[in-house]
């Protein structure tokens, strides 16, 4: 009997760790066809939104905006940025508010000259570059708006974006809204980088916050570059946390867990330049995945101890937890699966290497078409179908940023690790610039 019990626990074991793998094996695909099926529902099912129903608000009852633009040596930049801003935007009740954090270029000098220009433009120097989220908290302070709309000094929103924005906050139910985020579309669209990092931005903005706000309104991140915040969330979070590496990911999180909601306004466009080179790109991915594992180890304890009192984000966590397990068990089983085929191919098991090539085959192809699925829907719902001249580019994106994420992760496990212990840092340097294309 005793011999039965013990064969019975082992089976069980076994058969919890084969559905282990069996999940993260199949995670990439069950994720992709989650995500199309979500975007799905909040294309259909949702009716609460301001995505097509917006109105111009009249110039007494727009709600005073601060503009807000953390600017660390932007001298190529922000000159074009604060002009547009002035002088294309449908919407009176505004300032700028330009934290000049540290800069030792121009930047400081072009503000001043514009201020003689724009009355409603107003600059505080920070003397000392401590980042991006620092030199944000220090503004919020000093800024007049009960809305801080956070803009980076290389982004440009469409004209109406602030009118838009405001249609989020200003019925009953909105009450609660913490903070809205747009839509991301790539300026820099010349080299093959850019165009494929738009098909990627459709991906993200264009499907996963969709489903993530059809689910349960949730968000796993705002957009750093561009997001209308209600000052007053802001504050009751304690403003964004200085020593993260991302601190539009981090803020995000913050919200939720205090209970308020987070939303997407997929209507609403900004302009943001990319990396268009392999070193860019790549260190840009290293801060985006740490800021994701910080926050997933930030709030890790209060899902075990609190599951339910944060039912509504439970599906966020679950994906953070599967997609950073996941990127270790794809590192694994990739050295794993290389080693054996070269072992297969030394020893002549053509056999065996066939099989092995056939696996790999029927994997990449199911995930192939989920993914293609998820981008075409993606392709589909942004901009009305306008960007579907760049699916040809969707195959570089599956095969390279797919690859890349998980490197990423695994590469900054650590520094995320040491970044919760307390040896953060949050001080930034601007990537490199190019002057702002023209809008026409």
């Amino acid at each position: 009997m005793q011999m039965i019990d013990h064969l019975f626990e082992a089976t069980s074991g076994q058969t919890v760790v084969t559905a282990l793998l069996l999940i993260l094996c199949l995670y990439p695909i069950s994720g992709a066809f989650f995500w199309f099926f979500g975007a799905l529902s909040y294309r259909f099912l949702r009716h609460d939104t301001a995505d097509d129903d917006w109105q111009v608000l009249p110039k007494d009852k727009q709600p005073y905006v601060t503009i807000m633009i953390p600017a660390h040596n932007e001298e190529l930049m922000i000159e074009a940025t604060i002009t547009y801003l002035f002088e294309q935007l449908n919407y009176d009740n505004f300032e700028i508010l330009i934290c000049n954090d540290g800069s030792t270029d121009e930047t400081a000098n072009i503000v001043r000259r514009l201020e003689e220009k724009y009355p409603r433009l107003r600059m505080l120097e920070i003397v000392k570059n401590k980042g991006k989220a620092h030199a944000f908290n220090i503004g919020m302070f000093f800024a007049h708006g009960d809305y801080i709309l956070s803009n980076d000094a290389d982004t440009i929103p469409e004209p109406d974006a602030i009118m838009k924005y405001m249609n989020y906050f200003v019925h009953d139910y909105d009450m609660n809204t913490s903070a809205v985020t747009a839509n991301m579309d790539v300026q820099n669209r010349t080299t093959l980088l850019g165009k494929s990092q738009t098909v990627e931005f459709s991906s993200i903005v264009g499907v996963i916050k969709r489903s993530q706000a059809a689910v349960n309104d949730s968000m796993y991140a705002y957009s750093g570059a561009n997001t209308m915040y209600r000052k007053s969330f802001l504050i009751d979070v304690g403003g964004f946390r200085q020593n993260r590496a991302t601190e539009d990911i981090s803020i995000a999180w913050d919200h939720q867990m205090l209970g308020a909601v987070p939303r997407f306004a997929p209507n609403i466009v900004f302009h943001m330049n990319v990396p268009e080179s392999i070193t860019d790109l790549y260190k840009q991915r290293k801060r985006w995945a740490q800021g994701g594992t910080e926050v997933w180890l930030t709030n890790f304890k209060k899902f075990m101890l609190h599951p339910w009192a944060h039912r509504y984000q439970t599906s966020m966590f679950i994906d953070s937890t599967l997609s950073i397990i996941w990127s270790f068990f794809f590192a694994i089983t990739s050295v794993m699966y290389v080693g054996n085929f070269a072992w297969q191919l030394i020893n002549g098991n053509w056999g065996n290497i066939w099989h092995l090539l056939a696996m790999a085959w029927i994997f990449m192809t199911f995930e192939m078409i989920a993914g293609s699925m998820q981008l075409i829907t993606a392709l589909l719902m942004d901009h009305r179908g306008a960007k579907l001249k760049y699916l040809p580019f969707a195959p570089l994106y599956m095969m390279f940023f797919w690859v890349i994420n998980p490197i990423t992760i695994i590469v900054t496990f650590i520094p995320a690790v040491k970044t919760i212990l307390g040896f953060g840092s949050g001080t930034w340097v601007s990537p490199t610039r190019k002057t702002m294309p023209d809008q026409n």
